[in-house]
């Protein structure tokens, strides 16, 4: 088996010398200006720069310092919409819950040293928020068994620079927001995905390193997202845009992966038996599954067992069960200039398979399966390939134009009618363990239908204090934080619920 380990360690420290920045401009060949799922990529539409798409985060209201021995909970529950919360350097082994909008939540770094939230391996969760306008800065947060910093239908946010070390099953997880910034962090350690951007919309992704984990980018059944400048190694795959059947986001589309470092990512993936996660293969850079209108521009892709860029549909997805409202293939792939090495040297037998259909042996930069329609391929010529028999010749060399999906002058904040409080609720809280009838973390909302019919008090009883049922599921994380009235309304809505069965 060979490895071009040194290369990978001189393109790592380039990385990291250089900033993370790759020139895009391979070419003088014409630029994308339109885009067929619906977003704009003219220069014109898009902000000048990431944070000018935010809302301006001067501080206009109060600061509250928090000292170790305090409360950073107790330091939420006293501020005001426009508060800035400044966490000292120390120890706080508490979960953080921010229901209020245009909170900033910011840890202070003193001589290296940060306001670390320590789970003990006992407590679920980190930092929970349903607010808009919220920013979370500067902590280590690590040892938990559920999530780093998880959002809940919250738009326009900001995490950054933090570090996020074992937090169970995702690292960053924001889910149900529009308008969103995740950048400079660190995180590592992670069952499922370090950084998973579930349902949301105009996400930027960029400078952050992500290793030791299942997934290291996730971008699932969410729209207009940009990742950039990211180095993911070390973990099972590297970055993914797919979309998960049986949730009710039933999409993903305009995804640009540009200008990354994807380097060895081979390690055994260890995500929950039955998961969809589970079925990465070990040794994948990126994967696009069922996605449409994905870019993937300018990145270095080094050393994967498996393959440099995989590509595939649901009906070729192992254990997946099919969605009758999602389109299954991936459509409109547009792969332009990336440098590949060393991939798909030990690949998995159903590739080397259907490899060898082509007549192919050795090396596999680029492997795709199933159909997919109006996709296309610049200098293929470069690459070892498998699949591309239907891939045209791009237009169009690189994405300059586009800066970002960000929205200028940033997103309304999303208000939540009483009347849709139990629906929120479960498409940003439940809807990214538990699809309708699949296995994505947790047992399928149906499954969930039938234990629980006609008993909502029981299923308010179980969030509230739940405990290991099945072995083959991990414990769900506790949502005690949510008040009486949400956890009632959730609980009428899963059992409520109807939606098309996936088809076998």
């Amino acid at each position: 088996m060979k490895k071009a380990k040194t290369l990978g360690i001189i393109i790592a420290l380039v990385a990291f010398v250089g900033g993370w920045q790759l020139a895009t401009n391979l070419n003088s060949s014409p630029q994308i200006t339109s885009s067929v799922g619906g977003a704009s990529y003219g220069g014109g539409d898009q902000a000048d720069s990431v944070n000018t798409a935010l809302p301006e985060r001067t501080v206009n209201g109060q600061i509250l310092t928090v000292n170790p021995g305090d409360s950073i909970q107790a330091a939420v529950e006293a501020a005001q919409p426009g508060d800035t919360i400044q966490v000292m350097p120390g120890i706080y082994s508490e979960t953080v819950y921010i229901d209020k909008d245009d909170i900033h939540l910011v840890g202070v770094i003193k001589a290296g040293e940060r306001a670390t939230l320590d789970g003990l391996g006992k407590l679920n969760d980190a930092i929970l928020y349903s607010g808009n306008n919220i920013l979370i800065a500067n902590f280590k947060i690590t040892r938990y068994k559920g999530n780093g910093i998880m959002s809940q239908a919250g738009n326009n946010f900001e995490i950054r620079n933090n570090i996020i070390i074992d937090t169970g099953i995702y690292g960053i997880f924001p889910q149900l927001g529009v308008n969103g910034l995740i950048e400079h962090n660190i995180v590592s350690g992670i069952a499922d995905a370090a950084i998973y951007v579930g349902m949301s919309d105009n996400i930027h992704v960029a400078h952050n390193q992500v290793f030791d984990s299942v997934a290291g980018i996730e971008i699932e059944n969410s729209r207009h997202a940009v990742v950039e400048n990211n180095y993911t190694y070390n973990n099972s795959g590297g970055i993914l845009a797919f979309i998960t059947p049986g949730l009710p986001i039933k999409t993903t589309y305009d995804v640009i992966i540009r200008n990354n470092f994807i380097l060895d990512n081979n390690i055994p993936n260890f995500a929950a038996p039955g998961s969809t996660v589970a079925g990465i293969p070990s040794g994948t850079g990126i994967l696009v599954m069922a996605a449409d209108d994905v870019i993937i521009e300018g990145n270095i892709i080094v050393d994967h067992k498996v393959a440099g860029i995989l590509i595939n549909d649901h009906g070729n997805a192992p254990g997946l069960t099919l969605d009758p409202d999602v389109d299954p293939n991936a459509d409109r792939v547009m792969i332009l200039d990336n440098v590949m090495h060393n991939n798909g040297y030990d690949t998995i037998d159903e590739v080397r398979a259907f490899a060898l259909t082509e007549l192919h042996t050795g090396d596999i930069d680029i492997f795709q399966i199933g159909p997919s329609q109006d996709s296309c391929i610049i200098n293929r010529h470069r690459y070892h390939h498998v699949g591309l028999g239907d891939f045209a010749e791009c237009d169009f060399s690189n994405t300059d134009s586009i800066h970002n999906y960000l929205i200028p002058g940033a997103a309304k904040p999303r208000i939540i009618a009483s009347a849709e409080r139990g629906e929120i609720a479960y498409m940003g809280i439940c809807a990214g363990c538990h699809a309708y009838d699949d296995v994505l973390i947790g047992p399928s909302t149906r499954d969930i239908q039938a234990m629980y019919a006609n008993n909502p008090q029981g299923i308010v009883s179980y969030i509230n204090a739940p405990f290991k049922v099945r072995p083959e599921y991990p414990e769900m994380p506790a949502q005690n934080y949510l008040d009486a009235e949400t956890q009632l309304a959730v609980a009428d809505y899963l059992l409520n619920i109807q939606l098309e069965p996936s088809q076998p």
